[in-house]
């Protein structure tokens, strides 16, 4: 795990990247778009690029660091069923495509707790 001073950094880049991703190639994640979701799969794949890229800089700003890394542990959590529908999807790929795609799930944990961490987390320069 990184350290303290460089946990919210790293965070913030993850999440600007991820963000950044959906609409660098937006096709790998409106394939995962839960089709239960009103609208089309691009419309969520968009607006869940604009919430990690947000995330993400308030993560940035010690200013709304908390804030910011609540939001993201959320965000981890409510992309949870798009993970969920990728694995059942890739369930009859190549193993280690099907081991990358379940390897997801429990990784949403990890995420989560890191973002709880960096919320408690005072920044130096507050």
């Amino acid at each position: 795990m990184p350290t303290s001073t460089t946990s919210a950094p790293i965070l913030s880049g993850l999440l600007i990247g991820a963000g950044v991703a959906h609409f660098a190639a937006p096709r790998q994640f409106d394939a995962i778009v839960p089709r239960v979701l009103p609208g089309s799969p691009r419309t969520w794949t968009h607006l869940s690029g604009v919430a990690e890229i947000a995330v993400g800089a308030a993560i940035a700003a010690p200013s709304t660091r908390r804030v910011g890394a609540l939001a993201a542990a959320g965000l981890f959590t409510a992309v949870f069923p798009a993970n969920v529908k990728m694995a059942y999807d890739w369930r009859h790929r190549p193993a280690p495509l099907r081991a990358a795609a379940l390897a997801r799930l429990p990784l949403q944990v990890p995420l989560v707790l890191w973002a709880l961490r960096v919320g408690r987390t005072r920044a130096p320069d507050s």
